[in-house]
């Protein structure tokens, strides 16, 4: 039994994710947590909410509510979402926990006693309006480039020139609208990550088969330009976690907070603090500290390429330079991304299928086939609803759902609810032969991470049944061969069980049915030829109801209607 940490990127805490975000990070996550807990390893899988920052305070304005209580109900609203589509985390934590506050304003602490932080003063815009600084994406105007009207402080989306706020023509606060905007000086502190680079590099270089995507997005980072840039780690914002040097006040920064993108990955690690203090487990440290046992911990992250850089640069230079016994990640596991019909899916445009929305017309293993089985692993995907209805009809309905139907069913009328006597012919060792090796492909692509390949694996393990029970027809060979017809079902019983275990990962509430309805444990088939004798003649099953519907045209055309607009 080997010991893994699972991290998938926290999701921010404005609003419900959309299914990008949840096949970006935390399903393939939890795919592969749910797979090392069968396989009987030591897991521990943790998430949070990312709840700090400008776009939690006007989340929480346009609710109309303080912004500590808006945080407080959307981590519960994304927490139970999270529980809908079966996401095994063992604690879902908050960035704003008191264990976070501490742990962060002591890396700061620890940083600068090493002298990795410095003290830059720098011009950035103010609203006198909105009676603040704004963040560069807060402010728009005209591009002087191409003339686009709703261009950002930070980058032109029509052109995607980068700019800064005061480039603009025209700039006005996207806040409030207002245009009484000035360049002030304001003080913050930087992380040093520039004399870092050499180290992180020479770190990057030891991480075993990283994907491609991961490590050329770091490569980037480190190379272009000027390469690795130091980074501002404060914001003069009211709702965060107070700068601090440690447990100390820290001159000059007063009224100012940790930047979100500094203290969100240390939540990483405060989250198993909370996983304790809540009394769901037990010596936290074990996890996260080489000198308290982790050493022997796999420590696996899952995210979206837009934070690979974070991950791999900021995060990494956060826990290096304290010269602490952090444990640092193995394996960064990155996505592309998931588009959306012809489009993107967007959070702050309300565009595509929400989290709470496909729940709502669909059961949650529908969803977490079709996303798992389309993975945006090597380049974006396309959500497209044509594709959607074919795909869970075929895979769901067709194959496996109807297979478990078809050989309980026949069972049932033909013998009894239990398992009928025969001895497995040539047909059957042939079937259970092929099986031992589509099942080690699987294993070996789940243990890869691979989650694209693991569902293909998958799929062919299931059409081999289906292709088995086409070829032998038991509802024929009953007529000639009852014996015969009795060994074809009992494999078909023992196969419904081997469906169950190994669905698990992909579609754990159908798993779960087929299991109840088999009546058996789910021991990993280890050896499948063993697994496929489990049942034995006379042990009772049930027949389950059917295990997927089909989508019709009409739901298809319905769903594409309903959601070819933006979000309220």
């Amino acid at each position: 039994m080997a010991r893994h940490l699972i991290t998938s990127a926290i999701p921010y805490i404005n609003g419900i994710k959309h299914l990008g975000n949840l096949v970006g990070s935390q399903l393939p996550a939890d795919l592969y947590a749910r797979y090392l807990r069968q396989r009987g390893h030591e897991v521990l899988f943790l998430c949070a909410t990312d709840e700090h920052g400008t776009p939690a305070e006007l989340a929480a304005a346009k609710a109309g509510k303080p912004v500590a209580e808006y945080c407080a109900e959307m981590h519960d609203v994304q927490a139970e979402i999270a529980d809908g589509f079966g996401l095994s985390f063992d604690h879902f934590g908050r960035s704003s926990s008191p264990q976070n506050h501490a742990l962060t304003q002591a890396f700061a602490g620890r940083l600068n006693a090493l002298d990795l932080i410095r003290e830059v003063t720098e011009e950035q815009v103010y609203s006198h309006t909105d009676g603040r600084f704004l963040p560069d994406r807060y402010i728009e105007g005209t591009c002087p480039n191409c003339g686009f009207e709703s261009a950002r402080g930070d980058q032109c989306d029509n052109c995607t020139k980068q700019l800064d706020p005061t480039d603009l023509i025209a700039p006005h606060s996207t806040i409030s609208g207002a245009t009484d905007l000035e360049v002030r000086e304001t003080k913050h502190l930087y992380l040093r990550q520039s004399v870092m680079k050499d180290q992180i590099e020479e770190w990057i270089d030891t991480r075993q088969g990283w994907p491609i995507l991961t490590t050329s997005i770091a490569k980037k980072w480190l190379t272009d330009g000027d390469g690795l840039q130091d980074r501002g780690i404060t914001r003069d914002l009211d709702w965060g976690i107070p700068v601090k040097n440690g447990d100390q006040d820290w001159p000059g920064m007063e009224g100012k907070v940790f930047y979100v993108w500094f203290d969100a990955p240390i939540e990483y690690i405060a989250c198993a603090q909370e996983w304790q203090d809540v009394g769901k487990g037990a010596d936290w440290e074990r996890w996260w500290r080489t000198d308290k046992g982790a050493d022997d911990v796999t420590y696996t992250q899952f995210m979206g390429k837009d934070n690979v850089p974070f991950h791999t640069l900021s995060f990494p230079a956060t826990i290096l330079g304290s010269q602490q016994p952090w444990k640092l990640v193995d394996y960064i596991k990155s996505f592309n991304y998931l588009n959306y019909d012809g489009g993107q899916f967007s959070t702050s445009r309300g565009r595509g299928v929400f989290m709470d929305q496909a729940l709502e017309i669909l059961p949650a293993d529908v969803w977490r086939w079709w996303l798992l089985s389309h993975a945006p692993e090597s380049s974006d995907a396309e959500f497209t609803w044509q594709a959607f209805q074919t795909d869970v009809n075929k895979d769901l309905a067709d194959v496996l759902g109807n297979f478990v139907s078809r050989i309980t069913k026949f069972c049932r009328s033909k013998f009894s609810e239990a398992v009928p006597d025969g001895s497995y012919g040539p047909a059957e060792k042939a079937l259970i032969a092929d099986l031992t090796g589509k099942v080690a492909q699987y294993q070996a692509h789940m243990d890869a991470i691979e989650v694209r390949k693991s569902a293909a694996a998958l799929r062919a393990i299931w059409v081999a049944g289906n292709e088995y029970l086409q070829a032998e027809a038991p509802w024929s060979t009953i007529k000639e061969d009852p014996e015969k017809a009795a060994a074809q079902v009992r494999l078909g019983l023992n196969l419904i069980r081997l469906y169950g275990i190994l669905s698990a990962p992909f579609i754990p509430t159908m798993s779960r049915t087929m299991l109840d309805a088999m009546q058996t444990d789910d021991a990993w088939p280890d050896d499948v030829a063993t697994a496929l004798e489990t049942l034995k003649p006379g042990d009772a099953f049930t027949v389950p109801d059917n295990l997927f519907s089909k989508i019709n045209d009409d739901q298809r055309e319905d769903w594409a209607g309903r959601f070819a607009g933006t979000r309220d």
